[in-house]
């Protein structure tokens, strides 16, 4: 069988994260979305885990299921240098016993646990119990495992399970590093809130014998990983070098020169495509012969928001996304593979946009420094001031 599953989101315990992110709210919202597996997120914490057991049925092999919606045990912890580790749970007793095992000052108060412990003292502890473990979105510039490391091998000093490629990353740019060949890429939504542009926004497609958490771990360690689907990685709010405060895109060369301090006082962090380069052991991907396809993606009520020109969490907005879905489908099939005169019946007005996201003409202005990128169907996208070892320019990216 063929699950669509998205393996890392938050809770509401989790800091900056909605409080609507309950399992009575995600389990509708994915299915909507087309996915049919998720990772529950913050399953080291205790009050999350009595919610998810009073929120669904427990089916067997670490699968609790609600509104036909199946949830696996996920975590993420925060360990040493701020790298932040994703773990897959056989069960809810293993991640109480691991909870009440992690020394941590924050872990009843934020879903996303904070441990004085390096890359190998956390995958000792996972594999101790039977996890699954690797990078969260290795390659961001806060809490990516490349920040701090040039190789994965420092980190954890063994191959993970798999790496999270984030947001600001993709398949052709992960595989310009050798030391990955070897290992399965997992695209996931991060989400910290259960609207449709952010719950699956990633996801993968994978071959699963039954859903069960010994058919995941069998499927991720054999590549079964049929699909990666995520952002295009210029939508990614660190895809490129950017000042965290004006968001200035900035010449990489440029802000090393000037010790990562931006003309406007704020603090530059370096973009995932210039880190990749930095560390990459080829300038084009060498793709090994299990790696699967990676489909670009973009948000569906992202494109209606660009369309109608309103904000994408707006009653517009959100309306006529519920009347594509009520009308064709879950959000995955209608962006995809739904015909466009079906489309054209219940919105008229969205086809150039889905043709343009078909066919790849869509225009990306892109994010860095903790800004998404935005798309447009103009050739000539806002111009975007640049620092540059001759000063500020103005530079269309």
């Amino acid at each position: 069988m063929i699950v669509n599953a998205d393996l890392h989101i938050h809770s509401c315990f989790s800091m900056a994260s909605s409080k609507d992110m309950l399992i009575d709210n995600i389990a509708p919202q994915a299915k909507l979305k087309g996915l049919q597996l998720m990772g529950t997120g913050d399953a080291l914490h205790p009050k999350w885990l009595e919610i998810i057991e009073k929120s669904t049925e427990y089916v067997g092999d670490g699968i609790y299921s609600a509104e036909d919606c199946d949830f696996i045990l996920t975590c993420e912890i925060e360990g040493e240098k701020k790298i932040h580790h994703l773990i897959i749970i056989p069960n809810i007793e293993i991640a109480r016993e691991i909870s009440e095992k992690l020394v941590s000052n924050n872990k009843y108060k934020d879903g996303r646990p904070r441990a004085k412990m390096n890359g190998k003292e956390i995958m000792e502890m996972a594999r101790e119990y039977g996890c699954l473990i690797g990078p969260a979105h290795a390659f961001t510039p806060w809490t990516g495992m490349y920040k701090t490391f040039d190789s994965i091998m420092d980190c954890y000093g063994q191959k993970p399970d798999f790496l999270e490629l984030g947001l600001s990353a993709d398949t052709d740019m992960a595989d310009t590093i050798k030391e990955l060949q070897n290992i399965p890429f997992l695209s996931n939504s991060d989400a910290h809130s259960p609207w449709p542009h952010r719950l699956g926004r990633e996801f993968n497609q994978i071959e699963l014998k039954d859903i069960s958490f010994e058919s995941l771990k069998n499927s991720i360690k054999k590549n079964k990983i049929k699909a990666n689907y995520g952002l295009v990685p210029n939508l990614g709010k660190y895809h490129m070098t950017a000042c965290t405060k004006c968001y200035k895109l900035i010449d990489p060369d440029w802000a090393i020169k000037n010790k990562m301090k931006c003309s406007c006082g704020g603090t530059i962090k370096k973009g995932v495509d210039f880190r990749i380069s930095q560390i990459a052991t080829w300038e084009k991907p060498h793709h090994p012969a299990h790696r699967p396809p990676y489909i670009h993606l973009m948000p569906l009520a992202e494109i209606i928001s660009m369309v109608y020109d309103k904000g994408v969490t707006t009653k517009t907005v959100q309306g006529k996304w519920k009347e594509l879905i009520d009308n064709i489908g879950n959000e995955i099939e209608i962006l995809i593979d739904a015909p466009l005169d079906e489309i054209s019946k219940v919105n008229q007005d969205l086809i150039p946009a889905i043709e343009s996201f078909r066919n790849n003409s869509l225009h990306i202005s892109p994010g860095g420094g903790g800004k998404y990128g935005e798309i447009s169907f103009d050739e000539e996208l806002p111009e975007k001031a640049v620092e540059k070892d001759n000063g500020v320019t103005l530079d269309n990216f």
